[in-house]
């Protein structure tokens, strides 16, 4: 019997799912909420993703509270190339962090930001800090859903880079 309540509880889950992001995406596309994923690279040779929660004001003003995660990787002296060693474990970090983004150029369905921010984490050695300033763009697709692609700068407080200088392209998840 427990396992017939079980069954029934598992497709009613199923069937709920598709309901709640339908009724989620419909909200107005102004003063609406995303969820953000982007992945880039930046000089000198570091790949980054970012998984990010987007608040928007008015008039496509935006707060945005994001966690990132960097690979800066090197080549191997040994081998004298890109080995899975000398990518994966060169020299990794992580950060927790808010940005303000005010529009600054807006258009039917587009609008560019600024971006500024400040972040703190750890590149699992010692505590840093980063300071964040781009240019975000963002082009509206269909039902709520957008791209966006950023140009930023990172300066960063006590990492092994003190610049760094990178493109971030991403898709923004209507919640």
């Amino acid at each position: 019997m427990k396992k017939y309540y079980v069954t029934i509880l598992k497709k009613s889950l199923w069937m709920m799912i598709p309901a709640l992001l339908f009724s989620l995406s419909s909200k107005a596309q102004n003063q609406g909420s995303h969820l953000m994923v982007a992945v880039g690279g930046a000089y000198p040779r570091t790949l980054e993703t970012t998984l990010s929660y987007e608040r928007e004001t008015l008039y496509h003003n935006a707060w945005e509270y994001f966690a990132t995660c960097t690979i800066q990787y090197d080549e191997d002296p040994e081998a004298g190339h890109i080995t899975r060693t000398s990518f994966w474990h060169n020299y990794n970090t992580w950060g927790v962090g808010a940005a303000y983004k005010p529009c600054v150029t807006r258009g039917r369905n587009h609008h560019g930001s600024l971006r500024v921010g400040a972040s703190a984490g750890s590149d699992l050695n010692k505590a840093i800090g980063a300071v964040h300033v781009g240019y975000e763009h963002t082009y509206n697709l269909y039902d709520g859903w957008s791209f966006f692609f950023s140009v930023k700068e990172d300066i960063t407080i006590r990492g092994k880079e003190r610049f760094k200088t990178g493109v971030n392209l991403g898709l923004k998840i209507p919640l």
